[in-house]
């Protein structure tokens, strides 16, 4: 008898809300790649890549899709490197750093320029917003989900065009303005600003004192956005 999936972590659940009906998705990063197994079973999409860096998470995938009797298309490589343009209509890249989402859209070109993208970052996503528009991305919608007391930003965006880049402060407190998260994400993000700050403002060499007048700038931006 095939193994029940288990419930999708609510960053993932959130995540599976916004992957387009009847997708050729690819989930970058997949782990047990519970959130392609999940919209399989559904019958929400018409495939799913799976992709990992390590051979561990991708034998969990594996492992998941004989037990659950869901057939998963399992790949071991870095970020999109072993997945082909034309094979996937929708990406997402989850539970990793803005920094290596960013060196694996920065490896897949073709990836900015046509398929819709669901990007979960972890951290460092001030960094992630504010590189997306300068190579071609625009980010379309932002939402806000509470998973084990943490707030993460889901950020939906699409390739092609030529976006307006984002302020600094837009990319360090998002764009989900709307959400009934978003008070308790931008002040947590303002203490993050001010943390940094203060801890740069007390070295002694400028280059650390110059950023700090930077962050107090954009925490500037910050307080009067929100």
């Amino acid at each position: 008898m095939a193994k029940r999936l288990p419930p999708l972590q609510p960053r993932l659940a959130a995540i599976a809300q916004w992957v387009p009906a009847g997708a050729h998705l690819t989930d970058v990063g997949t782990d047990h790649g519970y959130l392609p197994l999940h919209l399989l079973a559904e019958g929400r999409i018409a495939s799913a890549i799976a992709t990992d860096i390590r051979p561990g998470p991708l034998d969990n995938a594996w492992r998941s899709a004989r037990e659950s009797g869901i057939p998963l298309d399992c790949r071991l490589c870095d970020g999109l490197a072993a997945v082909r343009p034309e094979e996937t209509d929708t990406i997402v890249i989850a539970g990793m750093g803005g920094e290596t989402m960013i060196h694996i859209l920065s490896e897949a070109p073709w990836a900015r320029e046509g398929p819709a993208l669901l990007l979960q970052p972890m951290s460092k996503s001030e960094l992630l917003r504010a590189w997306l528009p300068v190579n071609g991305c625009r980010i379309v919608r932002e939402r806000l989900v509470e998973d084990r007391g943490v707030l993460y930003p889901i950020l939906s965006c699409r390739g092609g065009g030529h976006p307006p880049p984002l302020t600094p402060g837009q990319a360090w407190v998002g764009l989900a303005r709307g959400d009934p998260l978003y008070p308790a994400y931008a002040a947590q993000r303002i203490q993050s600003l001010r943390r940094a700050a203060d801890g740069l403002s007390q070295a002694s060499d400028p280059t650390s004192r110059q950023r700090a007048q930077e962050l107090l700038d954009i925490l500037k931006e910050v307080e009067e956005m929100v």
